[in-house]
C-alpha cells in the first residue's frame, strides 16, 4: 500500500492534537452528581479485573451453550484526574460463560502499551478520543490505542477492536493480552475497525479510516484470517466513520456532515464541527473491484450504527440509525456528571433504498429512539426480516428495551425493562438448524442501576414480549460494554 505512510501521519496527527487536560474538576463534578444519581453509575471508573458465578433467575434454555464475549470502556479516572468523554476509557474486555444451566464471568483491563505505561505512571499520558492530555508524545496509532470497543472472536482467536488502529489478541479463556496483530508487514498500525462482518465463507470483511487523509482503507480477509484484498479509495471530507454494511455486491459506508478543522490543542473530538449546510453522504463501493461506484445524498444526521443490506433488483436495501444533529458531542456528556445517553439525541431506524438508476436515496421509518441494530448472523448481507435494537420507553431517553422489528409489516415485538435499568446492546443467536430468523434467543447485558449488578438477559427470540426466559446476575458491576458477539 504505497500510501500507508501519509494514511499514518494524518492518524497520528488527529490523535496528537486534544483539548482541554483531563482535570480535577471534571473528577469532581461527575462524583458529585454520582452521590444523587444511581442511574450514573453505569459510567462510573472500574479499578480491576473481575470474575465471579451469575445467579440464574428462570431457565437457561437447554441448547444455548457458548461464549458471550463483550468489549467496552472500563478506566476514566487515574490520578485524580478524569476523562471528559464516554468513548476515552480504557478497554475492559467481558467473557460470559453460558452453559448446563449457570453462567460464569470473568473481566479484565486489555493491557495495551497505553494502560501499561499510564498504570506505570499513575496517571493519564497520551490524548484520548475527547481529552487532551499532552504529556508524552505519540509514536503512531496503537501508542494510543484503547482496545475498548468491540470483542470479535475470529479462526480460533479473538480479538478486542478499535477503530483506530491494530486489533489487539487476548486469549479466548483468560482474556489475558497477547499483543498487537498484523494481519500482513505492510498493514502495520493501520486502522482496523471495530465493526467487521462476516462473510458467508468465514472470511471477513472490514475497513479503517484516517482523520484529515481522506482515504478509506478495505480490507478482505480469508477464513484463515489472510488478507486477500486490499485497497484505498478517495473519499473527500472523510470523517470519523464508525460502522458499515456488506450486501451481496457492495460496500456501503454512511459519512455524516462533519467539517474537520486543523485547529491546535484540541481533541478529535472538538476538531468535528456539525455542519447541517451538507448532506448525509451514502458512498458505495463494489465488491468486485473495490472500487467507488456511486454517491448518495441525504438530509444530514449523524450516525453510529448500520444494521445489515441486501441487494433487491436494481436497488441496495440497507438499515441504519439516524440522530437528528450532533450526536457525537450527546455521548461524551455523562462523563461530566449529567444525566445523557447515546440516544439524547431523536433518532430513528430507518430502512434506506439506494436507486442505482435514478440515483436518489429514500428512506421509510422503522422504529423511533433506538439503537445498536443487529440481525440474524445467517441473514448478513442477505435479504432480512427482522430487526434487533434497543429503545427507550420514558420520557428520559435511556435504552430501557428490547424491539424485535418486523421490517416487512413494521409490527414489533417488544420487552422494556423500565426505570432503573440501562440496557447494552443485545444480538440474535440461533438454535442449531435455525429454519427463521425468530428460531433462536436474543441474548444481552443489562445494568441494574439500583442494585449496582450486570445482569445477562435471555429472550426467546419468537416472543419478546413475553419477557427474558432468564436474567443471570452477577454479583458486581461490570463496565458498560459497546460490542460483542456470540460464539457457540
Amino acid at each position: 500500500m504505497s500510501n500507508r505512510r501519509q494514511f499514518l501521519s494524518f492518524a497520528a496527527l488527529g490523535l496528537a492534537s486534544s483539548s482541554a487536560l483531563a482535570d480535577s474538576l471534571t473528577y469532581q463534578a461527575f462524583h458529585h452528581a454520582l452521590d444523587s444519581n444511581a442511574q450514573l453509575t453505569a459510567y462510573a471508573d472500574h479499578t480491576g479485573d473481575v470474575s465471579g458465578q451469575a445467579t440464574v433467575l428462570g431457565r437457561l434454555p437447554a441448547d444455548l451453550n457458548g461464549v458471550f464475549y463483550r468489549n467496552g470502556p472500563g478506566r476514566f479516572e487515574l490520578g485524580g484526574e478524569r476523562y471528559h468523554h464516554w468513548f476515552d476509557g480504557d478497554g475492559f474486555a467481558q467473557r460470559w460463560q453460558i452453559g448446563d444451566g449457570k453462567v460464569s464471568h470473568i473481566g479484565r483491563f486489555v493491557a495495551t502499551q497505553k494502560f501499561e505505561e499510564e498504570s506505570k505512571a499513575g496517571r493519564f499520558l497520551y490524548p484520548a478520543f475527547g481529552t487532551h492530555i499532552d504529556r508524552k508524545g505519540v509514536k503512531n496509532n496503537d501508542t494510543v490505542n484503547v482496545a475498548n470497543t468491540n470483542l470479535l472472536p475470529f479462526n480460533g482467536r479473538v480479538y478486542a477492536l478499535w477503530e483506530g488502529g491494530s486489533a489487539t489478541e487476548v486469549d479466548p479463556q483468560t482474556l489475558a493480552t497477547r499483543g498487537l496483530k498484523t494481519w500482513r508487514s505492510d498493514l502495520k498500525a493501520m486502522p482496523f475497525s471495530a465493526h467487521p462482518k462476516m462473510d458467508p465463507d468465514g472470511g471477513l470483511w472490514n475497513f479503517g479510516t484516517a482523520p484529515g487523509a481522506n482515504q478509506l482503507a478495505i480490507y478482505r480477509l480469508n477464513a484463515a484470517g489472510e488478507v486477500t484484498r486490499n485497497a484505498m479509495i478517495e473519499v473527500p471530507h472523510l470523517n470519523m466513520v464508525h460502522d458499515f454494511v456488506v450486501s451481496g455486491r457492495h460496500l456501503i459506508f454512511l459519512i455524516a456532515p462533519y467539517d474537520l478543522t486543523s485547529d491546535a490543542d484540541t481533541s478529535f473530538a472538538d476538531r468535528m464541527h456539525w455542519n447541517p449546510q451538507r448532506p448525509l453522504r451514502v458512498v458505495v463501493v463494489a465488491k468486485d473491484t473495490l472500487a467507488l461506484r456511486q454517491v448518495f445524498e441525504l438530509p444530514a444526521r449523524s450516525v453510529f450504527h448500520l444494521g445489515n443490506a441486501y441487494e433487491d433488483g436494481a436497488c441496495t436495501r440497507l438499515d441504519a440509525v439516524l440522530h437528528e444533529g450532533d450526536a457525537l458531542r450527546k455521548t461524551g456528556l455523562p462523563m461530566r456528571g449529567q444525566m445523557r445517553m447515546v440516544a439524547d439525541n431523536p433518532a430513528s431506524t430507518v430502512q434506506i433504498t439506494l436507486d442505482y438508476a435514478s440515483g436518489q436515496a429514500r428512506e421509510a421509518r422503522l422504529f423511533g429512539v433506538s439503537e445498536f441494530p443487529r440481525v440474524m448472523p445467517q441473514v448478513v448481507s442477505a435479504r432480512h426480516r427482522k430487526l434487533l435494537v434497543l429503545g427507550a420507553s420514558g420520557r428520559e431517553l435511556i435504552l430501557d428495551s428490547v424491539n424485535l422489528l418486523d421490517t416487512d409489516s413494521g409490527k414489533v415485538d417488544s420487552y422494556a425493562f423500565g426505570a432503573g435499568w440501562q440496557v447494552e446492546e443485545h444480538v440474535l443467536v440461533p438454535r442449531r438448524g435455525a429454519r427463521s430468523e425468530t428460531d433462536g434467543y436474543v441474548v444481552g447485558v443489562a445494568q441494574d442501576t439500583r442494585r449496582s449488578q450486570s445482569v445477562l438477559t435471555v429472550f426467546d427470540a419468537h416472543n419478546i414480549k413475553a419477557g427474558p426466559m432468564a436474567l443471570a446476575r452477577l454479583p458486581y458491576r461490570a463496565p458498560v460494554c459497546f460490542h460483542g458477539n456470540f460464539q457457540a
